[in-house]
């Protein structure tokens, strides 16, 4: 298997990423929408690479398999079923262990890498 680069991610511009339209369980308006490049997916979709752009926006958060991300830009708050805050900015690197489950609110459109396995 090669492995594969994803050049300066922080500078992609908008219009290179891919739309993958809008967040599943929005809670309200504004309704964020998702956007970004895959670097790599298993063939049984498990394992999975990229860089994700999400615009403003809350919604409910359901974690199924672990995920690391490194944000790049941007500010949000993720906050678990039992209240614990993370709040989360640009240079942040946070782990999420599948069963996670909470709510996401972005206040400044987030750039992020992340693998999730």
């Amino acid at each position: 298997m090669a492995a594969k680069l994803l050049k300066q991610p922080a500078m992609i511009e908008d219009g290179d990423l891919v739309d993958w339209g809008p967040v599943a369980k929005p809670l309200g308006t504004p309704v964020s929408n998702t956007s970004g490049r895959l670097l790599h997916r298993d063939a049984d979709g498990a394992n999975e690479a990229g860089l994700w752009v999400c615009t403003p926006g809350s919604w409910r958060c359901e974690v199924a398999r672990d995920e690391f991300c490194h944000f790049l830009a941007g500010r949000c708050v993720y906050t678990d079923d039992a209240g614990e805050r993370l709040e989360i900015a640009g240079g942040d690197a946070a782990f999420f262990p599948a069963g996670w489950s909470g709510t996401c609110e972005v206040l400044e459109t987030v750039r992020k890498t992340y693998m999730i396995r």
